[in-house]
């Protein structure tokens, strides 16, 4: 068997403006169990955009990407539905912008001998298959933009601007999340940048530059985000999967009041997981959990316990058909950080 083989049959993204999913989750509603939940969840998703002075922080955790949701996410950007993203470093550089570069993800079959695999440079997501080679191109890409930059220490959320306006001259795939984002001022924040295939390629660029080079200062993320909880005030959090991003945006909360700022906790929250709360954990914990924290405002969330590929299409179809977004402020979070403007989040004097 060769490589070609493999790799074949290409994953295509669905489009959630050519499926009306509204009459579903409005017969959704009369249903009970995870059906409900999730009619629910879109129903508060639907508020979210409807609220004026709302801001809507997306949280990506795991490889909803590379399994068929990546135009999703571009939609949301694209449709204004969508005003901040803290995500992981895989889905935006390994998925999305490797995709932007030209290449692709496969269906693949989780019943494949991995040592196969490993000698025919094919790496295994589940049931996807995406190529080595392809990827360390990703990992170059990123170290030939490091190279270019001034080198000091960068937010993540300053050098993924730089990948897109990056692409806005190299892109292959014109529709990739990083482009739109940067295109339409949304900030993509990756708390842990380096855990991804730009962690690769800012290795190889700090090896070749020892004394002079870019850095990700993760603190600065932390600030940044921060600033934007205080600067919006309301806010929402659609969540898929757990982990540092879903905690990372809940914790600005926290953060502004430490800085003495009275900011309120989170109005809106959903979670979509398959996380057990057995363990004490749910990927850092239920929302209600949260609440304790002083993150979530408990009154209006929602976890949806499910696999994200099934149910997020349903729920991001819903709200984009209900067409809420179509009047909603654009709020352009990013330009908060351009020079002219950029203030530092200074403790409040009580």
């Amino acid at each position: 068997m060769k490589k070609r083989d493999l790799l074949k049959k290409a994953v295509e993204h669905i489009d959630i403006k050519a499926i009306d999913a509204v009459p579903m989750i409005e017969a959704m509603k009369k249903m009970s169990f995870s059906a409900r939940d999730l009619a629910n969840a879109a129903d508060i998703y639907d508020r979210m955009l409807k609220e004026k002075k709302c801001a809507v922080i997306l949280t990506l955790a795991g490889s909803t990407s590379a399994a068929g949701c990546m135009q999703v996410y571009v939609d949301l950007v694209k449709n204004n539905m969508v005003d901040a993203i803290v995500a992981t470093g895989a889905s935006i550089v390994d998925m999305d912008f490797f995709e932007a570069l030209g290449f692709q993800h496969y269906q693949g079959t989780p019943f494949v001998d991995d040592k196969l695999l490993r000698s025919l440079y094919i790496d295994r997501i589940y049931d996807t298959f995406i190529s080595e080679d392809d990827l360390q191109h990703c990992d170059r890409t990123i170290k030939k933009i490091a190279d270019a930059l001034e080198p000091r220490p960068y937010s993540s959320r300053e050098f993924i601007a730089e990948m897109g306006k990056y692409l806005t001259r190299h892109a292959k795939k014109k529709n990739s999340l990083v482009q739109a984002a940067y295109e339409n001022n949304v900030p993509i924040f990756c708390p842990a940048f380096s855990d991804s295939s730009a962690g690769f390629g800012l290795v190889l660029h700090q090896v070749e530059h020892p004394d002079s080079h870019v850095s990700i200062d993760s603190v600065a993320d932390f600030r940044e985000l921060t600033q934007i909880k205080i600067s919006a005030g309301a806010s929402g959090l659609l969540m898929i999967g757990g982990g540092v991003p879903k905690n990372f945006a809940q914790d600005t909360v926290v953060c502004a009041e430490i800085l003495g700022h009275d900011v309120p906790m989170h109005k809106y929250a959903i979670q979509i997981t398959v996380a057990d709360v057995r363990d004490g954990a749910c990927s850092s914990s239920t929302l209600k959990e949260a609440n304790s924290w002083g993150k979530v405002d408990s009154s209006c969330e929602q976890m949806v316990y499910a696999e994200a590929t099934t149910v997020l299409p349903l729920l991001a179809s819903y709200a984009y058909h209900k067409g809420s977004w179509k009047t909603r402020r654009k709020w352009e979070l990013a330009r908060l950080f351009d020079a002219k403007r950029k203030t530092p989040v200074a403790k409040k004097k009580k």
